[in-house]
């Protein structure tokens, strides 16, 4: 039985629904954008109109406008975007329960079942895109082949509100004479290095030896291999299926450069105090802590070190990301942002081995206090109980990096 598997892509998702939700804009180029007076001052999404002036995503707001000086740009409603999110995950539901999200606003869907063919997969997708437009009032694309990879790259041949079909019998044609950066995963440096021995198509990538593409890249290099020739068997989740989480994470850009060590003491308590709660939620301790700065001139470095025994205590963490900073970027000011990650991640309720000093005991009633200050905080907000620390700087206290949190895609190899 061929598998028969959808990809879903709404079309410019975060334009498309401020535009629906501001009937005022739908006729102009809009671009849902950052702060300037935040120093986010980035386009993250454009609607057609706008794309047609050359504006694209990931640049600043002032190149944007140079191109297209009648941009109207809106700031992000993340919360408007999930709650679209689930309507449309909805819908899909309603065809199979497998469905995995990737990102807000793309999903997988794996319709394989008796009688199920790629030709019934591509009507489904039809009724499911009408749907989408009738129902939610907005528009996705779709692709429908029989493995994940290909439907994905399907989605991305027609846009806006359209369905794309590839079958096997369609990869000389329509497949292989796309450029390799068509194919999910092939980033520009793996580009360049698939250009250095003369593969620039899908169709080379997937006429090429896979000894060699190993030599160079790897088990990757297989990986890619496989996808190339629409070889690629990775299953669709389930929709109760739960990635493992390998980290946890936040980083911030303050509404001004960090130029000394109270600065950062500031910031890296405010991550701490998130990045800790979200372990907590998650029923999760830590043993790493890594810690990233970026300069002004936006070159980013890292460091990581590995704790003597895992921790979801905010004051831990915190004092360790600032004591690796002082020891390795406090020649570095100024800095435009910086971030803290937790891995090496273990449950919350492994055994702890208590002690005779009492030390393990007093965390453990510590960890306890901090997950009253977390009830608290669903409560009443994040900012109801904040360290004194915080509030050396107005413009960093005002930082919330709880609710300000962003939802990124989904890795494709999770699980």
């Amino acid at each position: 039985m061929g598998r028969v598997i959808l990809h879903c892509d709404a079309n410019s998702y975060y334009a498309s629904v401020e535009c629906l939700y501001r009937p005022e804009i739908r006729d102009l180029p809009v671009a849902v954008a950052g702060s300037v007076e935040e120093r986010h001052g980035i386009i993250l999404t454009r609607n057609p109109l706008a794309r047609k002036y050359g504006v694209k995503t990931g640049e600043a707001i002032w190149q944007a406008k140079q191109k297209c000086p009648q941009l109207v740009c809106v700031p992000p409603d993340y919360p408007l975007y999930v709650r679209f999110s689930a309507k449309m995950r909805a819908i899909y539901e309603q065809y199979s329960p497998r469905v995995e999200s990737f990102g807000l606003d793309e999903a997988w869907i794996d319709l394989t079942a008796p009688g199920m063919t790629l030709e019934r997969g591509e009507r489904v997708a039809h009724e499911i895109r009408l749907r989408i437009r009738e129902e939610l009032g907005i528009t996705v694309s779709v692709g429908v082949a029989d493995n994940k990879i290909f439907a994905k790259l399907g989605s991305d041949l027609k846009k806006p509100d359209a369905v794309t079909l590839l079958t096997p019998q369609m990869y000389d044609s329509l497949v292989f004479p796309l450029p390799v950066g068509a194919l999910l995963y092939v980033g520009p440096s793996t580009q360049r290095r698939l250009a250095q021995i003369g593969v620039t198509t899908i169709g080379a990538l997937a006429a090429c030896d896979p000894l060699l593409l190993r030599h160079r890249f790897g088990k990757n290099g297989l990986t890619l291999s496989a996808f190339a020739r629409g070889e690629d068997r990775s299953p669709v989740m389930p929709v109760d299926h739960r990635a493992a989480i390998k980290s946890v994470g936040n980083s911030t850009t303050p509404p001004h450069d960090l130029t000394c060590m109270d600065d950062a003491r500031c910031i890296f308590y405010l991550l701490a105090e998130s990045v800790a709660a979200r372990l907590r939620e998650s029923g999760l301790r830590a043993r790493c802590v890594t810690i990233s700065a970026r300069s002004t001139e936006l070159v980013t470095c890292s460091r990581q070190i590995t704790l003597p025994r895992a921790t979801c205590l905010s004051g831990e963490i915190g004092r360790t990301a600032l004591a690796l900073f002082d020891e390795r970027f406090r020649a570095s000011f100024p800095l435009r942002s910086v971030g803290l990650s937790c891995s090496m991640l273990s449950p919350d309720d492994a055994p702890v081995q208590l002690d005779f000093t009492g030390d393990e005991a007093r965390r453990l009633q510590q960890e306890q206090l901090e997950r009253s200050i977390d009830d608290l905080r669903r409560r009443y907000g994040h900012q109801i109980v904040r360290r004194g620390v915080v509030l050396m700087d107005k413009g960093y206290s005002d930082i919330n990096p709880v609710d300000d949190h962003k939802i990124h895609p989904v890795p494709f190899f999770a699980g």
